[in-house]
């Protein structure tokens, strides 16, 4: 997977993200100064960075110019919460801007497509027998092609996506059918079954009782 750079001066918040960047797939370092985040980018180049705005050091947009030449996508995440300094973000060049308090699926959720639109994601994923293609919305079994709805297969790609995080089923509702489904949460059980199935995946789509769905792969 990516290699994300956490720059943020609250170790809370920090190991809280390089926790679930990990439980995903990514890798994660942290930075927790302005003026050190240069000099690790000379030793270390990240896939993406995650930027706080208001830092010792430098602040968040003084980077932000010292960090467009290098090519490198940037996602602020940052208690600025005003609309003039999202435009500024935004302007500078940054990718994305997250407005702290933050839910973090939603954090995973925008790194995915900021990485994927950058071309930085993978777009294969392997677990047991199977092969996992996100661009041709494919997937195999053992070498052989099995069959998947749309919404089977955007089910498919959350969980992987989210591997090893507890999703509610509100949530994956709103995320697969979207806000305005007229459907209920049996919606999601009756897929998760169907994927379960197809994928032979009962030991790896785990029940969170009262909660919803996990997929469980072993780092």
């Amino acid at each position: 997977m990516a290699k994300i750079m956490i720059v943020e001066d609250e170790p809370a918040i920090a190991d809280l993200l390089a926790v679930n960047l990990q439980l995903v797939g990514h890798s994660a370092v942290c930075c927790d100064n302005g003026e050190l985040l240069m000099e690790m980018l000379n030793t270390s180049r990240p896939d993406l960075i995650l930027l706080d705005v208001m830092l010792p050091g430098k602040d968040g947009f003084t980077l932000m110019k010292e960090l467009k030449p290098l090519d490198i996508p940037v996602i602020f995440l940052t208690a600025k919460d005003r609309m003039d300094d999202k435009i500024t973000g935004l302007k500078l060049g940054a990718d994305d801007y997250i407005v702290k308090p933050f839910v973090t699926i939603e954090v995973l959720t925008r790194i995915e497509t900021v990485l994927k639109r950058c071309k930085k994601s993978s777009s294969t994923f392997e677990l047991n027998n199977l092969e996992i293609n996100f661009d041709e919305h494919s997937v195999r079994m053992d070498g052989i092609p099995v069959e998947l709805t749309v919404k089977e297969f955007s089910l498919l790609e959350v969980l992987v996506k989210n591997k090893n995080i507890a999703l509610s089923r509100e949530r994956l509702l709103e995320m697969i059918w979207g806000y305005d489904f007229p459907g209920e949460t049996r919606t999601v059980d009756v897929h998760i079954q169907k994927l379960r199935k197809k994928l032979n995946l009962e030991d790896n789509i785990k029940t969170i009782f009262k909660v919803g769905y996990r997929l469980e792969v072993k780092p």
